[in-house]
């Protein structure tokens, strides 16, 4: 037997299902429950009636049939010719034993009784049976009843859900409200599209009342942090039945199938019940030859349950007939709609959720079946498959998890001390970042579809703007924010698309970073000149372009509509750069950077840049810099940074660039120092870290300017004392050579700051080393036992430690003596 939790969850599971039921489901549930009545009542009349047929022995036979004396009479009243022969009974008792009656009942029941009669109740209980398996077999096929208890699960959720009722009411509010004056805005997406939007949908954001007319939005009072997570699982789970129902159609065809099988039964039936109703009879000849058993052979019988019995066939035939005509239109329906696509249209023409979706196969087939029921479960469904609606719950959630107190704690000073808000992986924008107004950096990480509102004018410190793998849409009222304030913009993109439109009403943009996949494709077919939209000619106040991707070429977008520009910095990523005869335009440029571009020489169109200040062809395939001697042109070149390639040797012809003032080869196969290089008299900074020197001319006493001087990791062995001639120098790295003593020379660099020593042979620091007024304990970088060979200063303590093979050592004296300390 079932247990009283077993049946409460089978009348569960049938009346939550009853959403998707229209009303000819209905309307069958109820006809198969009267024909199970008449099955049920003409099943127990035949089991209770004990005597079902009732016979008795035929006396007189007339044309072999059975019939009574008055018969006789009549018959014998007619000609002679027309009356057969009668023949006598047997002379045996007339009166027939109990036992031999309900032999002769048993035996014309199961002989002469037509099989309609007899199994007519169990022939509505199979057809009963039928058409109730055919009207609930969707229900229960495993395939399609996963779907649709997962669809009524979801369905019952948005419907009590208190974010529909709140989406709902927006709507209607909106309806209801007449804005006197209607003004456009235009919204700024990264792919260039823009989009109008009446002022009546602008003063009805979330959370922020209406203006105009005095009225405050539905949404305005904020969801609790249950009913919005509530609210958010729902949206999740919405998406992904949504991605696993529409791929297949079978609830939508187990459905036709079922009702084609219940028309095609429904023929059946009318075909032959009707037919077969007139076997149903009163009485019954039975002519059986039982004479040995009870000296007769033709009886004749009562069928005691025909009256009733045609009745209720008949009754029967009419609930079939209804039950027909009623699948016949379901059949209709279901051939003349498009059943499987389903359109919110109507909806997103009276509402302001023009986003949502139409849905197809199984997905549009259950809204269409739940539409039968009820129209307003569906459009309560259809609020979780709008992305405006998740977007507005987003944003609501959002502003409940970041407080004014928690962004507060986010804010720091970075290295450039301007004080920096970095949010990282939010589904949005806090409401509450637009009430720190001392913000000046504003960095989004993998925040997708950040919309900036007009409330961003009040960050009016803001200045720069870091958007690393994140979407913008903005406001026209921000765009006019931003194209005034904003200074410095960091664009970085993972997926190839289109340079965002907006960036170009920056007319005060001073330095754009641009950064990833998306510029190859961009750059090059973004041609303002010949185009009346915005684009980089509308940059007129950019000083510093900065682009890393894979070109082939310098776009020519930049080079024609970008003459001012004062610094380019291109890093192509390994990717060979061609084509560079474009840079000869750019005559303005004091600052070029080609990075990582694969050059094998130095290209002849940079000698053209007279206005030149830097170089740096840092990390390419450069080789040997014979070219170096056209720099002599560039008579404002201060900078030449050659770092990072396979430059084997530095030409005589460098000492043509006397004004050059830094100069990096570190990182490079050079193994000496030519003469020439000494000429550079205005050298304050030389990098040859990481070459194969072995040692350093004693003509370095000639950059009597130098300040930093750098060759970390070569072969040095002794250091020249013309060296020690550069009183200037400040930075002094010879870490990882092969050094065996420091000269006590060391002692007349009174400016020394920094020096590197770790990583050689000595044994012994020299006490001159003291004599360096500038120079901290901390800052020398050499091993813990060699920095242990000074003396301390009396008035102070030492407190030495390695720390990664350096010494570490801060000053505790506040009254410090002349020298190191």
């Amino acid at each position: 037997m079932l247990s009283l939790s077993e049946l409460k969850y089978i009348a569960d599971s049938q009346s939550s299902c009853h959403i998707l039921k229209p009303w000819w489901d209905v309307f069958w549930y109820y006809l198969t429950l009267i024909m199970l009545l008449v099955a049920v009542l003409s099943g127990a009349l035949q089991l209770a009636d004990t005597k079902i047929l009732c016979c008795l022995p035929c006396k007189v036979e007339l044309n072999d049939r059975c019939v009574v004396p008055l018969d006789m009479f009549k018959l014998n009243s007619t000609p002679s010719n027309s009356v057969s022969q009668v023949t006598p009974p047997i002379r045996i008792q007339n009166d027939l034993h109990k036992q031999q009656y309900a032999y002769i009942d048993a035996v014309c029941y199961e002989k002469q009784l037509h099989w309609f009669a007899k199994f007519f109740p169990y022939l509505v209980l199979l057809h009963t049976l039928i058409f109730a398996a055919c009207s609930n077999f969707w229900l229960h096929y495993p395939s399609t009843s996963s779907r649709i208890e997962h669809f009524v699960s979801i369905l019952h959720k948005c419907f009590d859900s208190p974010w529909t009722t709140r989406a709902l009411s927006e709507t209607v509010a909106e309806q209801s409200v007449t804005v006197p004056l209607r003004k456009s805005r235009v919204l700024f997406s990264p792919s260039g599209l823009s989009t109008n939007i009446s002022a009546s949908k602008q003063s009805l954001h979330i959370g922020q009342p209406n203006m105009e007319t005095g009225l405050e939005s539905p949404t305005s009072s904020v969801l609790d942090k249950k009913e919005g997570e509530q609210a958010k699982a729902i949206f999740e789970k919405v998406k992904r039945f949504r991605l696993h129902v529409e791929q297949k159609d079978v609830i939508y065809r187990v459905y036709m199938k079922q009702i084609i099988i219940k028309v095609i039964l429904f023929l059946i039936i009318i075909a032959y019940v009707p037919y077969f109703l007139t076997y149903i009879t009163l009485e019954i000849d039975c002519p059986i030859d039982m004479q040995a058993f009870t000296g007769y052979k033709r009886y004749h019988c009562v069928y005691a349950l025909a009256e009733i019995f045609q009745v209720l066939a008949s009754f029967y035939v009419i609930m079939v007939l209804f039950y027909g005509l009623t699948s016949s239109y379901s059949l209709w329906w279901m051939l003349r709609s498009s059943l499987k696509e389903y359109s919110f249209e109507a909806l997103r023409e009276k509402s302001n959720y023009s986003d949502i979706p139409d849905v197809k196969n199984d997905f549009a087939f259950i809204l269409h079946l739940a539409d039968q029921y009820d129209p307003l479960y569906s459009k309560r469904f259809s609020i979780f498959l709008s992305e405006v609606s998740e977007n507005k719950l987003k944003q609501i959630n959002l502003n409940n998890e970041w407080t004014m107190e928690k962004l507060k704690n986010k804010l720091v000073k970075n290295c450039q001390d301007k004080v920096e808000l970095h949010l990282f992986m939010l589904n949005g924008l806090p409401d509450n970042v637009f009430e720190l107004t001392e913000i000046e950096v504003l960095t989004l990480e993998l925040i997708p579809e950040v919309k900036l509102p007009p409330a961003i004018s009040t960050l009016v410190n803001l200045r720069e703007l870091n958007l690393y793998h994140s979407s913008l849409l903005v406001d026209r009222p921000a765009l006019n924010f931003l194209e005034d304030n904003l200074k410095i913009l960091r664009l970085k993109f993972t997926e190839r698309g289109k340079i965002p439109r907006w960036i170009f009403h920056l007319k005060n943009l001073k330095e754009l970073y641009l950064s990833g996949y998306i510029i190859s494709d961009t750059l090059s077919t973004l041609s303002a000149v010949q185009s009346p939209a915005p684009g980089f000619q509308d940059l007129r106040n950019l000083r510093t372009l900065y682009l890393k991707s894979t070109l082939s070429r310098i776009p020519q977008v930049i080079t024609d509509t970008l003459p001012a520009l004062q610094k380019l910095s291109l890093d192509n990523e390994g990717n060979k750069l061609v084509v560079l005869n474009n840079l000869k335009k750019m005559v303005n440029l004091k600052s070029l950077e080609l990075i990582n571009c694969d050059l094998e020489r130095i290209p002849h169109s940079i000698f053209s840049l007279i206005h030149l200040h830097e170089l740096n062809l840092k990390e390419n395939n450069l080789k040997t810099i014979e070219e170096i001697i056209s720099f002599q042109h560039l008579q404002n070149l201060s900078s030449l940074k050659l770092w990072h390639n396979h430059i084997a040797y530095i030409p005589a012809q460098i000492g043509a660039l006397s004004n050059l003032e830094q100069l990096y080869l570190d990182h490079n196969k050079i193994e000496n120092m030519p003469l020439q290089l000494f000429l550079c008299t205005k050298l304050t900074h030389l990098d040859l870290s990481y070459n194969n020197l072995t040692f350093i001319p004693e003509e370095i006493q000639f950059l009597t300017n130098l300040v930093y001087f750098a060759v970390t990791s070569n072969y040095i062995e002794t250091l020249p004392n013309g060296l020690f001639q550069c009183k200037k120098l400040q930075t002094l790295l010879l870490g990882r050579n092969s050094l065996m003593t420091l000269p006590p020379l060391i002692g007349e660099l009174t400016n020394l700051i920094q020096l590197e020593l770790v990583g050689n042979h000595l044994e012994v620091l020299p006490p001159e080393l003291e004599a360096c007024p500038s120079l901290k304990r901390s800052c020398v970088l050499v091993e813990e036992n060699l920095l242990n060979t000074l003396s301390p200063p009396p008035t102070e303590r030492w407190h030495s430690g390695l720390s990664s093979g350096f010494g570490n050592q801060e000053d505790q004296s506040s009254n410090r003596p002349s020298g190191i300390y």
